[in-house]
């Protein structure tokens, strides 16, 4: 295939919807049980080193990814204002204990003390604790599904004393876990009051709810029930187990907030408490925002990659002469994660426990819509503003650069593929320009099993449990890829239609130890033999006895984990012989430890094309 320019680097972010490998777009021989040879120059010199930032993490907002996944608040429409901020407005999925009629009426109003969220529940007893309209014994209110451990947080107002109870209960309500009464005097609770109790659940139910319930006749407001894990990933309210997943790739950038959740509306850090309909159709009360995303990359060792509303959504444009606002809501958020203390954004970073600046140098303005109208014009105005400002800071198009000429100026572009065909057929267009590759990342990133959009997802969770498919081990075997040296490998016996091969060399940053990883793709449906030949290395300097072998491999094509068997992939020790047998439809890695631990950097400018 000829090459074309590139004039910038490349953002590459990849969809893939199926497996980890697709047999069928490839040429596959007839040939069975054939032997392969491997070819491998391990000198440095002659390899070139990847970017620091090769390898991250794609987040959007689909598939409950965040809103009952990622984020750990256990309550949907905490607001009770799921669908705007319309009166009557939707409080599903809460719903009423008790007698409708005789016990309770429950609506909503404006009267809410969050500004930009004035729907409030209004809940207004008819029973008591005696006369002729007695309440039932377990009293009356709201509750939603979901629980285990609890950190309970919710406004209230009344014009009278209250008697609330908070309880954890089984998901039929008839086994209370954890409860807490709570008891204030009118004066108390006469204008908006924030509570706060925890819950510690006796048992484990993974299907229970959070009840809010009374016995005092009288009115009562809620605005704003949270409910939050103690336990969540470094204390920063992400569920952990997922986190821990994610962490566990390693991955050097973080891109947010994702996709058509870019076009919906501004994300204004100082807005917490405002909530939206996802393009996918389901509530978002965006407890997960721009200040949990920044501490997020944080945690993880990875750098923020803020993609912006430029003011274009799926459906709708606002004209380069009107983007203003949103060009200064663009500029206000990087002073929220770089500005000083002292300066206006920074000090409400560092008021909400964050003194010191995010390490922000990547952003991206808008998401998929270089094709609109209004997309340049909008674009320049972005361009122009943030770099004078921030000339460090690097801005990404979403204008397709690959092989052709960009007409605005950009650090970046950004390619979506969102095939497993193209991306096959662009493979070896990949190889001639891998060295502009900047950035490289898969999505969707998760998928909750209760709300299944979009199927080529890299971790499938539910309330209690959670895997990784094949597509997330992946990129689990492309962790180390990013800062490491690429070295020049060759297929031989033209293999190149039925398998895929490819050499680094990485540093562990946990024993400082040097290793030789050979990544090797079977497409066959066959067992293949491989002759790994090594060259440039000094005699006795791989280790055979701290060398691993990891393979993932199914012989049926749309095998995947599952809750009952999260982990299918078989680690075996490496022995010295190279000659190793590589199953159908499989990929095997070897990390190979070297003896010495120092790394030497290419610094040459050519580069021998191989099949990586």
């Amino acid at each position: 295939m000829a090459s074309c320019k590139v004039p910038y680097s490349v953002l590459l972010v990849s969809f893939f919807i199926g497996g980890f490998f697709v047999p069928h777009c490839l040429s596959i021989g007839d040939e069975a049980n054939q032997t392969v040879f491997l070819l491998v120059n391990a000198s440095e010199a002659s390899g070139r080193r990847t970017p620091e930032t090769l390898f991250g993490i794609f987040f959007e907002e689909i598939n409950h990814a965040g809103a009952g996944g990622l984020w750990a608040e256990l309550v949907s429409n905490r607001g009770f204002e799921a669908g705007g901020p319309i009166i009557p407005s939707n409080i599903d999925p809460w719903s009423i204990i008790g007698d409708e009629d005789s016990s309770l009426t429950v609506s909503t109003d404006r009267s809410s003390c969050f500004e930009l969220n004035k729907v409030a529940l209004r809940m207004e007893v008819l029973c008591d604790t005696k006369g002729t309209n007695i309440c039932p014994a377990g009293g009356v209110g709201n509750n939603i599904q979901k629980g285990k451990k609890y950190k309970v947080v919710f406004y209230v107002r009344s014009s009278g004393a209250i008697d609330v109870s908070v309880s954890l209960t089984g998901s039929n309500g008839l086994e209370t876990m954890a409860t807490c009464e709570i008891l204030a005097s009118a004066s108390q609770v006469s204008n908006w009051t924030k509570m706060e109790v925890l819950l510690e659940a006796n048992a484990t139910k993974h299907n229970s709810r959070l009840q809010l319930t009374t016995t005092r006749k009288g009115v009562i407001w809620f605005d704003q029930v949270s409910a939050m894990p103690v336990d969540t990933y470094k204390g920063h309210g992400f569920r952990s187990e997922l986190a821990e997943m994610l962490a566990d790739l390693k991955s050097k950038f973080i891109r947010f907030p994702g996709m058509h959740f870019v076009g919906k509306q501004p994300l204004d850090p100082g807005r917490r408490d405002q909530g939206t309909v996802d393009v996918w159709n389901y509530w978002t009360d965006d407890g997960l925002g721009y200040f949990e995303f920044l501490q997020l990359t944080e945690d993880l060792g990875a750098l923020p990659v803020w993609v912006y509303n430029n003011g274009i959504s799926r459906h709708d444009q606002v004209s380069t002469s009107n983007v203003g606002p949103f060009v200064q809501e663009a500029l206000d958020s990087i002073e929220f994660a770089r500005g000083d203390s002292n300066s206006t954004w920074g000090s409400i970073r560092a008021a909400m426990g964050h003194p010191e600046p995010f390490d922000l140098r990547y952003v991206a303005l808008g998401n998929e819509n270089c094709g609109k109208k209004n997309y340049q014009g909008n674009y320049l105005k972005f361009y122009n503003a943030i770099k004078k400002a921030y000339p460090d800071v690097k801005i990404i198009t979403n204008f397709n650069g690959l092989c052709q000429t960009l007409d605005h100026p950009a650090d970046f572009y950004d390619y979506h593929g969102q095939s497993e065909i193209k991306a096959a057929k662009k493979f070896h267009f990949f190889l001639q320009c891998s060295d502009v590759v900047s950035m490289a990342s898969f999505a969707p990133l998760f998928l909750n099993d209760n709300d299944r959009w979009w199927h080529s997802d890299a971790i499938i969770f539910n309330s209690s449990q959670q895997y990784g498919t094949p597509s997330y081990w992946v990129q689990h075997f492309f962790r180390e890829s990013s800062s490491a040296t690429v070295l020049h490998s060759t297929l031989q016996k033209n293999a190149y239609t039925s398998l895929i091969a490819s050499a680094i060399m990485w540093e562990n940053s946990d024993d400082n130890k040097s290793y030789l990883r050979l990544k090797i793709v079977n497409f066959r449906k066959d067992t293949v033999n491989l002759k790994i030949s090594v060259d440039k290395l000094e005699p006795s300097s791989i280790q055979p006895s701290r060398s691993t072998k990891t393979i993932l491999t199914s012989g049926n094509l749309k095998d995947e984990n599952s809750f009952d068997e999260p982990n299918k992939s078989p680690l075996e020790n490496a022995g010295k012989d190279m000659d190793v047998v590589l199953l159908p439809y499989s990929r095997t890695s070897f990390d190979l430890l070297k003896e010495s631990s120092n790394i030497r950097t290419a610094r040459t400018d050519s580069f021998c094309k191989s099949s990586f």
